[in-house]
C-alpha cells in the first residue's frame, strides 16, 4: 500500500466523507477493519455512489500513513493546487456576496488552524489567508480537525500576509485586527463586509506590521480573570458578530 508521492492523504471519518462530497478526487479510501458507525456507513455508501474504491486494512497500517488521529478512515488523494487570492475573490462573486475573509497572522498550532476553517465555513468566509512561514500550515491534522470544512473553504497560503492584506485593499476590503490592546469593542462598530478579520496568533497577537496595516483595530472585552480567549473561539465570536450584523440590515 504505497502512499506514492503524488498522494495527499485525509484522515478522519468527517473529513473523508465531506472530501467525497465536495468531488475531490480520492484515488482510494482506506478503512480499517474494526471502524463502524453511522458515519462510516455513509462514508461508503458515498464511496460507492461515486465510484471511489474502498479497501479493508489493518489499522496499522493507517497509522503508517498518518500520524494524524485517523478514527479508522483515511482517503488517498491527488495534492490539491493551492487557492490563490484571486479565487477567494472569485468565489464571493459567484455567490453574489460582499468578500469576506478571515486572514491568519502566524496561528503555529494545526489543531487550532482547523477549528479557524471549521468556524469560518459556518460563517459563510470566503477564504482563509494563512502566511507560508512561521505558521501552521494545510496538514492532515489540520484536515482532519476542520471536520471537512477544507474542502469547501479555499485557504490561501501567502509569502508575505502585510502584502496580502494590501491587496485585498485595493480589491475594495477593509482589514479589520483583533487586538486586546484597541480602544474599541468589536460589537460598537458597524461590521460588514467587503472584510478581511485578521487574528494574530497564539501567545503573541497580531505583528507590528500586520496591526499597523488594518484599517481598524477592535478588542473583545473580557470580563473573567483568564487574558485571553484560545483564537478559534475569539475569531467565533467576531465573526458571528460580523453574521449577525449582516442579518440584521
Amino acid at each position: 500500500m504505497d502512499r506514492g508521492g503524488d498522494d495527499s492523504v485525509i484522515p478522519g471519518r468527517r473529513a473523508v466523507l465531506e472530501a467525497l462530497r465536495a468531488d475531490r478526487p480520492i484515488r482510494k479510501i482506506l478503512l480499517a477493519r474494526s471502524a463502524h458507525g453511522g458515519i462510516v456507513r455513509d462514508l461508503v455508501l458515498e464511496a460507492k455512489r461515486r465510484g471511489v474504491v474502498v479497501q479493508s486494512v489493518d489499522p496499522h497500517r493507517l497509522d503508517q500513513l498518518s500520524p494524524a488521529a485517523h478514527q479508522g478512515v483515511v482517503a488517498l488523494t491527488a495534492v490539491r493546487p493551492p487557492a490563490r487570492l484571486d479565487d477567494i475573490l472569485d468565489l464571493a462573486r459567484e455567490r453574489g456576496e460582499a468578500p469576506f475573509v478571515l486572514a491568519l497572522d502566524g496561528v503555529e498550532d494545526p489543531a487550532n488552524l482547523g477549528a479557524l476553517v471549521r468556524t469560518a465555513d459556518a460563517a459563510g468566509v470566503h477564504g482563509v489567508v494563512i502566511p507560508r512561514h512561521r505558521a501552521a500550515g494545510l496538514s492532515p491534522a489540520v484536515a482532519r480537525t476542520s471536520a471537512g470544512a477544507i474542502e469547501h473553504v479555499p485557504v490561501a497560503t501567502v509569502t508575505n500576509l502585510v502584502r496580502a492584506l494590501e491587496e485585498l485593499k485595493q480589491s475594495g476590503l477593509w482589514v479589520v485586527g483583533a487586538d486586546p490592546s484597541a480602544p474599541q469593542a468589536y460589537n460598537a462598530l458597524r461590521l460588514v463586509p467587503p472584510l478581511v478579520v485578521v487574528m494574530g496568533g497564539e501567545g503573541r497577537g497580531l505583528s507590528r506590521l500586520v496591526r499597523e496595516h488594518c484599517d481598524l483595530l477592535v478588542r473583545l472585552p473580557m470580563r473573567g480573570k483568564v487574558a485571553s480567549l484560545n483564537v478559534s473561539v475569539a475569531a467565533g465570536v467576531l465573526l458571528f458578530e460580523i453574521v449577525r450584523q449582516m442579518e440584521s440590515g
